[in-house]
């Protein structure tokens, strides 16, 4: 028994065969990657910014229940909006 061990072993057409799988394995690919950019990418950045709202009430209930057991006077509270960053006092910082 002998094998063919030419280079078109298998025909003309099993180069034309596996190009057309690259060609529909990237198809595939592009579509993917256009999911996740436009449905998973912004429900995640949505899901994150509530998780991060209800942390930082969490944490803001919890410093004031520990202001309150010890009896110290409350630090300044931040009057930070939506829009910007919290407001601080004092000298700016360089």
């Amino acid at each position: 028994m002998s094998t063919n061990n030419t280079p078109n072993w298998g025909g003309p057409g099993i180069g034309h065969r596996i190009e057309e799988a690259v060609e529909l394995i990237e198809m595939e690919l592009r579509h993917a990657i256009a999911y996740v950019n436009d449905a998973v990418i912004p429900q995640v950045r949505r899901e994150s910014i509530s998780a991060m709202r209800t942390a930082a009430d969490t944490l803001r209930t919890l410093a004031d229940r520990f202001e309150q057991r010890s009896g110290a006077a409350p630090g300044p509270r931040s009057t930070a909006t939506e829009d910007g960053p919290p407001k601080t006092q004092g000298e700016p910082r360089s």
